[in-house]
């Protein structure tokens, strides 16, 4: 194998991928924006950790819930018109907090419901991105265009955060999330001028189409693997991202105005090393192979957690909030590219859901268990803990359970057998 160092572009050549890669960066900004501002403002407001991860939770929480009614939906109906529409409510939902904090109605309740409303829009198109990456590569791209889709999410929490602090400083906190509701219409615009595939179109009644796209999870084994290793990942290690505000007024503690550019430099910090970790992703995984580098990142993750943990001030935590944000990417989008290549063509929608279910379900209530902790030990101490019981779980098992690291590891191997084996399951 050679390091092949234009493997991880290779996708922006074909139009339509780069289209919505342009415009999906457009709106991460503006959600960027609105997720620090939101953040530093119930932090600031409530002066607690619980608070920063209920809003947190709030807009990841549906995603666990509703992913899998996305995934089937996303193997019925037209692709288009559904992440046109959630584009637009999504718009609409952050303009409504833009007026709600302008007119002085700011309770972190309040905002947790809206927040929670938009992760709702988020969770049933979710699916649909993701299954119309076949339009818009070949196979042999795919890990190169999750790790840019990832690249692309980050540079958004490289720029998102520091507009939002300047933003918030300047002009206030409504016109943060003023920008967000603009930017979701770059995604509507670039949909008109891409030409996707119709949906396999599932038959049956939707209960019975997720019941076959569990089947079908649970058949293929790297995808089960997948599954069962994000939520691992996700529950014990990924709760620093909502814990970042608390981190934040841990280093850079203060007034409101202090808080919020705290938390704009380390989250543009696990942006920027999130985006360096995508652009070297692919290049690493046809040297050393993807099996082995997700397995390396998986090896890796914890000491990084554990250096952001003890970081002594702001710009050590920023630092080492660098490594684990490309450390953290390479095993996100290592295990996402493991269910795209594997999930068989007509559930892979449906397969998709339950991925997106595993991390959104186990993300948010790691938060939640874990913002109380911090609240009374310090979130220093909590971070350190969750690095010492992530390596520790990915200890045991690899021990106990090799075959799931086997499997994770493995070639794709999607087949129309396991389509098979997938309905041979749903009517068993």
């Amino acid at each position: 194998m050679s390091f092949d160092a234009a493997a991880a572009l290779r996708p922006l050549r074909h139009r339509a991928f780069t289209l919505l890669w342009t415009a999906g960066l457009v709106s991460t900004v503006g959600s960027w924006m609105q997720t620090v501002a939101v953040g530093a403002l119930v932090i600031s407001r409530t002066g607690s950790a619980t608070w920063a991860v209920l809003v947190a939770a709030g807009g990841f929480l549906p995603i666990g819930l509703l992913s899998p009614v996305g995934g089937a939906l996303a193997d019925r109906l037209p692709r288009r018109l559904v992440l046109s529409l959630g584009n637009l409510v999504s718009a609409l939902v952050a303009a409504a907090i833009a007026v709600l904090i302008g007119a002085g109605h700011d309770g972190p309740a309040t905002l947790v419901a809206l927040v929670t409303l938009q992760g709702s829009v988020a969770a049933l198109i979710g699916p649909f991105l993701q299954a119309i990456l076949p339009d818009l590569v070949p196979r042999a791209e795919f890990l190169a265009a999750s790790s840019l889709n990832s690249a692309q999410f980050n540079l958004g929490r490289i720029v998102g955060p520091a507009l939002a602090g300047i933003t918030v400083a300047l002009l206030g906190y409504p016109a943060a999330f003023v920008a967000n509701a603009i930017s979701f219409f770059a995604v509507v615009i670039a949909l008109a001028f891409v030409r996707l595939a119709p949906p396999p179109g599932a038959a049956g009644p939707l209960l019975t189409s997720l019941r076959a796209g569990l089947a079908a999870a649970r058949a293929e084994p790297s995808c089960r693997a997948a599954i069962i290793m994000i939520g691992l990942v996700a529950f014990i290690a990924a709760p620093f991202i909502a814990l970042v505000p608390a981190m934040a007024e841990h280093l850079g503690g203060g007034s409101s105005t202090a808080i919020a550019g705290a938390t704009a430099v380390l989250t543009t910090a696990q942006g920027a090393g999130a985006v360096l970790g995508a652009l070297v992703l692919a290049p690493l995984a046809s040297w050393v192979g993807r099996g082995r580098l997700l397995a390396g990142s998986l090896a890796v993750l914890p000491a990084t957690l554990l250096g952001y943990a003890v970081s002594p001030d702001l710009w050590v935590g920023a630092a080492t909030l660098f490594a684990v944000g490309a450390v953290y990417l390479s095993v996100l989008s290592g295990l996402s590219t493991v269910v795209q290549l594997n999930a068989p063509q007509a559930y892979r929608g449906r397969v998709l859901g339950f991925f997106l279910v595993a991390l959104g379900v186990a993300y948010p209530l790691g938060a939640l268990a874990q913002g109380p902790v911090a609240d009374q030990v310090g979130i220093g101490w909590l971070t350190a803990g969750s690095a010492l019981l992530l390596l520790a779980v990915l200890g045991l098992v690899a021990l106990l359970r090799p075959a799931l690291l086997r499997a994770v590891r493995g070639e794709p191997a999607a087949s129309q057998e396991q389509a098979s084996a997938a309905d041979r399951l749903l009517t068993s």
